[in-house]
């Protein structure tokens, strides 16, 4: 009989240890660092430990801190999460471009009823009439707005009413230091090509953004992945460990509020700590903050920019989540390498549309721009709910996922690691779109975990593809067995 992977069969080491009480709850599990030595491991099989144990709802991450022994009464608990993601060792890059690709054109080639793929609300959750309105009356009083130039870092009026608006984030910035871009996508690409030169290392959460992947690719650089908290966020140990290993990091994107997929919110101690991580090491550190709005409740989380002192953070946001898809609307507050983006957004796209500036500035001045992110708030809440109690009542047994307190999705992990690149394409042959989980990484080790938007309203025809998903799941073969043997998955 082949034995279980080393850092499974440590796993159940400590898991006795904690099962029997040897240690108790409330106490340190060791350090990262100490399992390396102890066991003669590396810096991924000592992370996989601990997050495998964390998956079992055995330990709990404390920013900081490191990992404790969870109290009994939650050792039951068993969220969604990954049992430590590899570092690449040596760093290295894996081309997904084509995979994603792939998964990106299916879709048009059948008719798709439901589409779970696409983290955005529906378009009944933004203020389209408003909206016109606003733009109607940008229009009356600026007659000759197509006939002007557009200032090279967009519309005074609109950047003034987004530095205000950031200070819920607990940002304090200046109109001049907002440079308007074509959505967030743009921004993140101004950002990275500001601090990075073809075939740099950058590093991101794992679990990440299967576009990020996309833009480093498009701009030949090498994707470092680091093991990411539903917790806590990146690793800050695993970050450090790597910045020892590999020495030429340039940059860290990560998103820290609501991040996707997880949809988890990085405590605030992490982004003091991460800030100042990236600051002590000259490491440009790039935040993409789309979701920050999306929470429950009235409190938005602060940004990163929050405990920048030094320029170091390049703030990432747009509005196409909250306010508006349309229109393509994202900003950015580059700190000190705010001259380079302003020269390149200049050589790369131009201006941004005037009218569409003012008539978001309109509305996002007014009480009515409040109303509108508290009932789209609920609304998502609503949503999140209904579609985690579908997925409770309809997918079999086995199956894990965290309700997130914010965001437009849904991280899942499917039972006994079953495929979900098997279960798209059966998706798909149903008109059902998800997100399979290989596509949030350079490697396959998110396989056994999907992304399923909850952006839309809650309709007869989603319950209806929730109950059908649940049953393809149920009839896909299960990579459990392969797994314990050290066999590889087949995947039809």
């Amino acid at each position: 009989m082949h034995k279980l992977p080393l850092y499974r069969q440590l796993a159940a080491h400590y898991r006795e240890a904690i099962d029997a009480g040897t240690l108790v709850p409330g106490e340190r599990m060791p350090s990262i660092r100490t399992l390396m030595q102890r066991h003669d491991v590396s810096l991924s099989t000592a992370l996989q430990i601990c997050r495998h144990l964390e998956s079992e709802g055995a330990l709990e991450a404390r920013p900081r801190a490191g990992y404790f022994v969870r109290p009994r009464a939650l050792l039951a608990l068993t969220p969604a999460n990954e049992p430590g993601p590899a570092l690449p060792d040596p760093a290295q890059y894996v081309g997904v471009h084509e995979r994603v690709s792939h998964f990106i054109s299916s879709p048009k080639q059948v008719e798709t009823e439901t589409n779970f793929a696409g983290a955005c609300g529906a378009p009944e959750l933004y203020p389209a009439e408003a909206l016109r309105t606003a733009a109607m009356r940008a229009l009356r009083q600026n007659p000759d707005l197509f006939s002007k130039t557009v200032p090279r870092t967009g519309e005074p009026q609109f950047r003034n009413v987004l530095a205000k608006r950031a200070l819920v984030s607990r940002m304090n910035l200046a109109a001049d230091d907002i440079i308007v871009t074509h959505g967030c996508i743009e921004a993140l690409n101004l950002a990275l090509r500001a601090v990075t030169q073809p075939g740099d290392t950058v590093a991101v959460e794992s679990p990440t953004f299967f576009g990020l992947l996309q833009i480093l690719e498009s701009l030949g650089l090498r994707a470092l992945e680091i093991p990411n908290s539903p917790q806590t966020g990146i690793s800050l140990e695993a970050l450090e460990l790597a910045a020892q290993a590999y020495g030429n990091i340039k940059a860290v994107v990560v998103v820290p509020n609501f991040q996707n997929p997880l949809c988890s919110v990085m405590p605030d101690s992490h982004k003091a700590q991460l800030v100042e991580w990236c600051e002590a090491r000259q490491i440009a550190l790039i935040e993409d903050d789309t979701y920050a709005a999306t929470g429950n409740g009235e409190a938005i989380p602060a940004a990163l920019k929050a405990w920048d002192r030094t320029g170091n953070v390049i703030h990432c946001a747009s509005l196409h989540k909250i306010l508006a898809p349309g229109m393509r609307l994202g900003w950015m507050a580059p700190g000190k390498w705010h001259a380079r983006i302003n020269m390149l957004k200049y050589a790369q796209s131009r201006y941004n549309d005037a009218l569409l500036q003012l008539a978001a500035a309109d509305f996002m001045a007014s009480s009515a721009y409040d109303r509108h992110l508290r009932r789209l708030r609920a609304h998502l809440q609503t949503q999140r709910e209904s579609v985690a109690e579908a997925v409770a009542t309809y997918f079999p047994q086995g199956t894990r996922l965290s309700v997130p307190e914010g965001g437009m999705a849904m991280w899942i992990e499917l039972p006994e690691r079953r495929s979900s690149e098997a279960l798209f394409h059966a998706a798909l042959h149903d008109g059902i779109r998800i997100v399979p989980g290989l596509m949030c990484s350079n490697s396959r080790r998110f396989d056994h975990f999907i992304r399923l938007s909850c952006g839309g309203l809650y309709t007869r025809e989603v319950d209806h593809a929730l109950r059908r998903l649940g049953q393809l799941i149920s009839a896909l073969p299960s990579n459990a067995a392969s797994e314990r043997s050290g066999q590889k998955p087949v995947h039809r």
